[in-house]
């Protein structure tokens, strides 16, 4: 399966801790930890569990149940996001969730082109007509 960012974001923090505990890093410049706390990463993976529970379950061609799986996902990353602040997931955060998903997606016998296409969108705008981060 498709790396999840959070696997992507907690090898950052474990690169940066090498980085500061090899003095390497200055700790002013340290931010990891800061961006991506526990309860956002604990957080985004639950959603991300259920996201991923739900892909066998797709059925190859029905649109309207693979729109409703993007939806929930989307949903719930939108409480993630409002749970810590509204600024859970920035520009980076924010595209890598959403090539996360299509790829996910991609892997499960899902052409995204074609589905965004059934609704007049591009293949970027997956997400857009729900996600609030």
């Amino acid at each position: 399966m498709t790396e999840r960012p959070t696997t992507n974001w907690r090898r950052g923090i474990a690169e940066e801790a090498a980085e500061l505990a090899a003095g390497t890093l200055d700790p002013g410049c340290a931010c990891m930890v800061d961006l991506f706390p526990d309860a956002l990463l604990s957080a985004t993976d639950a959603v991300l569990d259920a996201f991923e529970a739900e892909l066998p379950t797709l059925a190859v061609g029905d649109d309207e149940q693979v729109f409703a799986v993007v939806e929930r996902v989307v949903l719930a990353l939108n409480a993630v996001n409002e749970a810590h602040d509204e600024c859970a997931f920035e520009t980076d955060e924010r595209e890598q969730l959403c090539l996360y998903i299509d790829e996910a997606l991609t892997e499960h016998g899902v052409d995204v082109a074609a589905l965004t296409a059934s609704r007049g969108l591009g293949r970027h705008e997956l997400t857009d007509q729900w996600r609030d981060w």
